[in-house]
């Protein structure tokens, strides 16, 4: 029997809890207080369908649990047979699922199971895309909290399943320390104190530059584990790995595009994190064909 849970990429995190509460929110949004009233004035209570669902482009697949559990949901006698797990890279025109049972569970799960693989393969296709042109460098590719509200453990469990990697999930992941930290805490220096002082061994701690002369004071302090340098250039990335002689994990942020990425992993900076992998992803396109 296909689960929603068989479908989950192997080497990604996706909580079934997630699964269920998106499914639950986003058909109660579709289907509102009385159902699907056109399928039930046009289409008999026991009519049967079969349907497959068609990638009509090439990239990578994700968000199949939550289309399986959106019709699961909606019917026990629906009947689902994977022809591929999340992660996978499809040509266009491949079947990806196929579904039998009560027509209406079919065609009233249709949209929200659609728009959950679209929305998620987009994001999986565009971070692999991302993650090809680092190939070799050994830098990886993070996505940031630029994701759709309600939809961040899935947008990211998406990143995971293109390639790359996940940055934190919330402001409680992680201490990171940006620009407005440090002009209200009055500089860097107290700034990284402050937070040395408060927070348990096993914390990390991230401080975010904006120049050269900010990096030194940081490695200067040796109290942060991470340095984010924000909106660099080339030549200023090549620099900060030098001055940093390994002493800090350095991440390379703003500015990240599909057009910069190679360069910016050529500087031997550990990682960049960009959010055009969640908020700028397009759609992937995929159809639900009845197979009449």
């Amino acid at each position: 029997m296909t689960t929603p849970a068989s479908l989950l990429h192997p080497d990604a995190f996706l909580s079934p809890l997630a699964i269920d509460e998106a499914v639950q929110r986003a058909l109660q949004e579709d289907l509102g207080r009385a159902g699907d009233i056109t399928s039930m004035v046009t289409i008999p209570e026991t009519t049967p369908a079969r349907a497959i669902l068609v990638a009509r482009q090439a990239g990578v697949i994700a968000g199949l649990p939550l289309g399986v559990a959106t019709f699961q949901k909606l019917s026990p006698d629906i009947s689902i047979q994977a022809h591929h797990r999340d992660g996978a890279t499809v040509a266009a025109g491949v079947q990806v699922l196929t579904i039998s049972g009560p027509a209406r569970a079919v065609l009233a799960g249709e949209r929200t199971a659609l728009n959950f693989i679209g929305r998620l393969s987009g994001i999986a296709t565009h971070t692999s895309d991302y993650v090809r042109h680092t190939a070799g460098t050994g830098m990886r590719i993070y996505c940031t909290r630029k994701t759709t509200p309600g939809l961040r453990a899935l947008e990211k469990y998406a990143v995971r399943c293109g390639g790359g990697f996940n940055h934190r999930f919330g402001l409680d992941d992680a201490v990171l320390i940006k620009d407005n930290h440090i002009a209200i805490a009055g500089g860097i220096r107290p700034v990284l104190e402050r937070a040395r002082a408060h927070i348990g061994h096993l914390v990390k701690v991230e401080i975010e530059v904006d120049n050269l002369t900010q990096l030194r004071e940081v490695l200067d302090s040796g109290l942060a584990d991470v340095v984010l340098l924000d909106n660099m250039d080339i030549a200023d990335l090549t620099e900060a790995v030098k001055l940093a002689k390994e002493r800090v994990v350095l991440e390379a942020s703003g500015g990240v595009t599909l057009d910069s990425i190679a360069g910016i992993a050529a500087t031997g900076v550990d990682y960049a994190s960009a959010g055009a992998l969640t908020h700028s992803a397009p759609n992937f396109d995929v159809a639900l064909d009845i197979d009449a």
